[in-house]
C-alpha cells in the first residue's frame, strides 16, 4: 500500500494499492492523459473521469473482476473528496516509480 499526498500542504492523502496500480496499467489510464505542455491541471483530471466513466459504461459483464478493480480504482482513488490535481501528478510520479520496479523484476 502506498500513500500520495493530495494537496500541497499535505494535509490530504490518498491509499493507492498495488491492485489499483495494476488497474491504471491494465487499462493504460494514463497514457496520453497530458497535452503536449505535461502539465496536469484539473482539466486533466477531468478528462481521467470521463474515460473512467466511459470504460465503465461499455465494461463487458463478462469480466466481473475487470470491472471490479476499475470501481475500486474509481471509489478508492480517481474519484475521492481528496483527489485533486496535486494528487494525480502524484499518482502520476508513483505509478511511473511502480511500473520501473515491475519492468526491472522482470528483467
Amino acid at each position: 500500500m502506498y500513500t500520495i499526498q493530495a494537496n500541497p500542504s499535505g494535509s490530504r492523502s490518498i491509499e493507492v494499492s498495488d491492485e489499483h496500480l495494476q488497474t491504471i496499467d491494465h487499462y493504460q489510464l494514463l497514457r496520453n492523459l497530458t497535452d503536449s505542455n505535461g502539465i496536469i491541471d484539473e482539466a486533466v483530471l477531468d478528462k481521467l473521469k470521463f474515460t473512467v466513466r466511459s470504460l465503465l459504461e461499455s465494461a463487458d459483464n463478462s469480466e466481473p473482476a475487470a470491472k471490479k478493480a476499475l470501481l475500486d480504482l474509481c471509489l478508492d482513488v480517481i474519484y475521492s473528496n481528496n483527489m485533486k490535481a496535486f494528487g494525480l501528478h502524484q499518482l502520476v510520479l508513483l505509478y511511473i516509480e511502480w511500473k520501473s520496479k515491475q519492468q526491472t523484476q522482470e528483467g
